[in-house]
């Protein structure tokens, strides 16, 4: 099976659709308002309303109060809930849709919290004092082997760029690979030719 590939922290419709044409199985929509990639909820459904169908739209939430997430999944048309806060398990399975809870890896403790939670997925990110996600830091990948024992999908994020993905994917063999400021010229812009080489790396190893 191929692995899923999602560029997160999309701002704009151009960078939306190149990442539909480099072949992205998935946007990421980030409603978290101390990120540089902030989005709010009208201007992700504009970019939305622009996207083939098939393509998945996840929403990024740190401790969002639950109207936000409501709002966004009815505007914005989100497939794919994703949680990047200290949100407890049951406020992230009580929406109705697929979810992901997003965990820092800083060692093997770090993994012991994602038994309790029954998202349909986790996604592992590197643990940065600085802020969730979107660090560009890399952690440990034994680690995300290790996480795919608890039987949930692993989504692998944390500095992968389109150098390293390949290795990332050979190794771990993740159910999907998230990036955010690996393919990107500023924090909130892609380069496009950064998003093509990411996803053709990814592509290389199938």
């Amino acid at each position: 099976m191929s692995t899923r590939v999602k560029i997160c922290g999309v701002t704009n419709p151009a960078d939306a659709l190149a990442g539909v044409e480099a072949g992205a199985d998935a946007l990421g929509f980030n409603f978290y308002e101390k990120s540089p990639r902030h989005l709010t909820v009208p201007a992700a459904a504009k970019i939305s309303r622009q996207l083939p169908p098939f393509i998945m739209r996840v929403g990024v939430f740190v401790n969002a109060p639950e109207d936000l997430v409501l709002r966004a999944i009815g505007e914005v048309g989100l497939t794919l809930l994703q949680f990047h806060g200290d949100e407890p398990p049951e406020f992230c399975t009580q929406f109705g849709l697929m979810s992901m809870k997003a965990f820092r890896v800083q060692d093997a403790g770090s993994l012991q919290e994602l038994p309790k939670y029954q998202t349909d997925a986790y996604l592992l990110d590197a643990f940065s004092p600085a802020a969730r996600g979107g660090t560009g830091e890399k952690f440990n990948w034994d680690l995300a082997l290790e996480a795919q024992k608890f039987g949930k999908p692993v989504f692998l994020a944390g500095g992968l760029t389109p150098e390293n993905v390949a290795a990332a994917v050979r190794k771990v063999r993740p159910f999907g690979v998230d990036v955010a400021s690996g393919v990107e010229s500023s924090p909130g812009k892609k380069d496009h030719q950064k998003v093509k080489a990411f996803i053709a790396a990814v592509r290389s190893v199938e």
